[in-house]
């Protein structure tokens, strides 16, 4: 993966990953500040760089919100479920965390959670991720995460998810982080929900409990 798709910070060789996924009209660069402050300086940092830029001129987007129907979706999804198997070469994706806000959120979710035949679009198997940190994230339309049934092969525990959501989210409602609760749960995953009094951000009071989460998918 070169320069310009992702931006690296840590330790070449560190135990464990923090990878970003930054929201619609953002950059790679969007939450690195964050990352830093959630797992410190000796672990490994990669945020990545959506593939298209944004119609406004600025910033990247994982797919077109504003095209009907999202026809740019599938190939996103390809995509991002390449990279992060790339990016299992160096390190196993059993030690890395994903964080995603808005659009990064939803495609960190559905890349990692899979989709279950005779959902929405192909059926994908989960990756094998230690957790995923979803913050004003929402459901694709249609879309029924894979079945986590157990231990893998890999070693890897059900799906560990934390969602985040301003209750005034004026941008993407609350209710579309209960509508991702009750699906992952549906698929067998462990899931908690934190609601705060704010809209579409990532509250700073949360920022321990995110450390907590993250902690704990790497124990």
């Amino acid at each position: 993966m070169n320069d310009t798709e992702a931006l690296w910070s840590g330790p070449q060789h560190a135990s464990r990953r923090l990878v970003l996924l930054h929201g619609w009209g953002a950059d790679a660069d969007d939450l690195l500040d964050l990352g830093e402050l959630l797992v410190g300086p000796h672990q490994q940092l990669v945020a990545l760089r959506a593939p298209l830029p944004h119609p406004a001129g600025t910033g990247r987007q994982w797919y077109d919100l504003q095209q009907d129907g999202w026809p740019q979706l599938p190939g996103a999804l390809v995509d991002l479920r390449r990279r992060l198997q790339d990016l299992h070469q160096s390190l196993p994706l059993n030690n890395t965390v994903l964080l995603g806000f808005s659009q990064g959120a939803a495609m960190a979710l559905h890349s990692a959670a899979g989709t279950a035949p005779g959902g929405d679009g192909p059926a994908a198997e989960p990756l094998p991720v230690a957790g995923v940190v979803a913050c004003s994230g929402y459901p694709h339309p249609g879309w029924q995460p894979a079945a986590h049934a157990g231990d893998t092969p890999e070693g890897h525990r059900d799906l560990q998810v934390l969602l985040t959501h301003g209750e005034q989210d004026p941008v993407v409602p609350h209710g579309a982080s209960v509508e991702l609760e009750r699906l992952l749960l549906q698929a067998g995953a462990t899931v908690e929900l934190l609601s705060f009094s704010g809209g579409h951000t990532i509250d700073p009071d949360l920022f321990a409990a995110m450390r907590t989460f993250i902690e704990r998918c790497w124990r």
